[in-house]
């Protein structure tokens, strides 16, 4: 789509083209003067930015039609099942529970596994409800612009690009630990060493990268030949994982289960919030909406179905774990292949480290069909360059925005160390899911035009009073405050504003088609779930988290705000002198 200077939206012809127009069409961009007079209105275009929310025929209309051409409709529930299967049963069960086991945890992990399963599965129930109403490959990202407005849509949007990017480097990189173990080798040896370098960032990592770009190859190639490839995997997957489970117990020591929780409380929910990461992905399948064939039968039966699954096998695998081995003596690296090892079964490290890289292998493949699909929405609304947005006519899938996201990946995946994707993923995803929970609250409870001015601002109060609430309970949390009386007092604000919402605002919508149960005590609770594990990570995850968000807003208000701006103005002319043309042929 082009935005012409006389307030006109072009369609460009189909096929994947790589000019200026691709990248900046719009009006802001035309000349060096134009950015100047652009740059002088940020303020203004800001504001009108900060409270515009997008329409739901907008998203499913208007804005999908931009990609040139349309995505394959070739998705069933069966698909979906499988697609969430794989995009979440991979490197954080075979990687981050042997760390959080014996650094953070103990044999308590298992609890730590249920904590971040009810958060996960209380989002879960949030995503669906918006992905059977709004089919669309965006995502949160669409959610959040119609339901909170541009700009709080796109601080989403950079942080689920950073989400899918330092997710799939971190599973890359634990690709690589696997497969030295297969291959009888520690992880290291298939790693570069590059002492110039901060030690965090040192350790480079080729075969990352190499499975990265192959990985590429598949997604951009066909989304249903991809889920046919990803179920078969995931399938091979389950097995594994049936087999680790079978056979651990056979070695199982329950003496190694008598000190259950050696780092107390704190250490179960601090563990959370690191193993959240294990979860991550379900979201990814909300964006394949607009490739499903029915979005209201499909996607809930594909989401809950998937992460009852998960979360399951995570817990049975957990414990399996801690039965085998004490907590100290857990590889942080292999733990199951080690476990095994030293348990007199050598063997069956390779049946282990087969099944990871398979597992870590199809939640790359689901992560980069996801995180293309979100890159592609974003790109719809002009926030990022509409070349992104294009869809390729014969594959039907988006190969511009599959390639740059897989090329950002590969690059992290190259340098950084899997501790610190991991908390900077927590950080992102917490918050993103945090944001839909609310989007939810506000879907149910008002309605443009129809809900009345004190029932909008109630509405206002106790969302802000549930999240504030939140925010005290995890702050004292994260400042290890001490006594029981700071907690009892913004959880009991949290449940007196959920009270009230619940009891005195008129909720303004029902769902047409299927919806969250118990509202609004199921998103709410999400919220405060949510935030509470933020409390529980460290803070230079969140400086980082910090410097990523700052980034975003330079780049949003030097570019994305006035490329979006332009493009909304363009297509609310257009869309006016379209009725003006119906009235006078009335």
């Amino acid at each position: 789509m082009a935005v012409g200077g006389d307030g006109s939206v072009r369609q460009r012809s189909r096929g994947c083209s790589c000019t200026k127009a691709d990248f900046f069409p719009e009006e802001s961009f035309s000349s060096w003067s134009a950015y100047g007079r652009a740059l002088r209105s940020t303020g203004s275009r800001l504001a009108d930015r900060l409270t515009a929310r997008s329409l739901e025929s907008t998203e499913l209309h208007e804005v999908r039609a931009r990609s040139g051409a349309d995505m394959k409709r070739d998705l069933t529930w069966w698909d979906l099942v499988w697609f969430g299967v794989g995009a979440v049963i991979g490197a954080g069960i075979f990687v981050l529970t042997g760390q959080q086991a014996r650094d953070a945890v103990g044999p308590a992990v298992v609890i730590s596994y249920v904590v971040s399963g009810v958060s996960a599965m209380l989002s879960v129930f949030c995503y669906t409800e918006f992905a059977v109403e709004i089919p669309v490959a965006g995502g949160s990202f669409a959610y959040l612009r119609v339901e909170l407005g541009d700009f709080m849509a796109f601080v989403a949007a950079g942080n689920i690009l950073l989400e899918y990017c330092i997710g799939g480097a971190a599973v890359a990189r634990a690709w690589t630990s696997y497969f030295a173990t297969l291959l009888n080798h520690h992880p290291n040896d298939f790693r570069i060493h590059a002492t110039s370098l901060s030690a965090d960032y040192s350790r480079l990592d080729p075969i990352a990268v190499v499975v990265v770009a192959l990985v590429c190859l598949f997604a951009v190639a066909s989304t249903k030949g991809t889920s046919r490839f990803n179920y078969v995997l995931s399938i091979v997957h389950i097995a594994v994982i049936l087999f680790i489970i079978v056979a651990g117990l056979t070695r199982a020591d329950p003496r190694n289960m008598r000190d259950f929780m050696p780092y107390g409380v704190r250490g179960i929910f601090s563990a959370s919030a690191v193993l959240f990461f294990a979860y991550i992905g379900f979201d990814a399948v909300s964006t394949m909406a607009e490739e499903t064939r029915n979005p209201a039968r499909d996607i809930p039966v594909g989401l809950v179905g998937a992460m009852t699954l998960t979360t399951a096998l995570y817990c049975v695998l957990a414990v399996t774990l801690c039965l085998m081995q004490p907590y100290g003596d857990i590889d942080p690296d292999a733990l199951f292949s080690v476990a095994f090892a030293d348990r007199g079964m050598g063997w069956a490290k390779y049946v282990v480290a087969f099944g990871a890289l398979k597992g870590m292998t199809t939640v790359l493949l689901v992560s980069a069909v996801g995180q293309a699909r979100y890159l592609t929405h974003i790109a719809r609304t002009h926030m990022m360059p509409p070349w992104l947005a294009q869809v390729h006519p014969r594959t039907g899938t988006p190969v511009n925005a599959t390639v740059a996201m897989l090329v950002a990946t590969a690059v992290i995946a190259f340098f950084t160390d899997l501790n610190i994707l991991s908390n900077l993923l927590s950080i992102s995803t917490l918050f993103i899911f945090s944001l839909v929970a609310v989007a939810l609250l506000v879907r149910r409870y008002y309605v443009s035009g129809e809900t009345t001015g004190a029932d909008r601002n109630k509405l206002v109060a106790c969302v802000t009073a549930i999240v504030a609430s939140s925010i005290a309970t995890a702050t004292c949390w994260g400042l290890d405050v001490k006594g029981w009386v700071p907690y009892v007092v913004p959880v009991a604000a949290w449940f007196a504003s959920t009270t009230c919402l619940w009891a005195f605002v008129p909720m303004a919508r029902t769902p047409r088609l299927w919806g969250v149960p118990m509202v609004p005590w199921l998103p709410s609770a999400s919220i405060a779930i949510n935030v509470f594990l933020l409390g529980s990570i460290d803070a230079k995850s969140f400086m980082r988290f910090g410097i990523w968000t700052a980034a975003l807003l330079v780049y949003y208000l030097f570019v994305g705000l006035h490329a979006s701006y332009d493009t909304a103005k363009a297509l609310a002319a257009e869309s006016a002198a379209a009725n003006k043309v119906e009235d006078n042929g009335a």
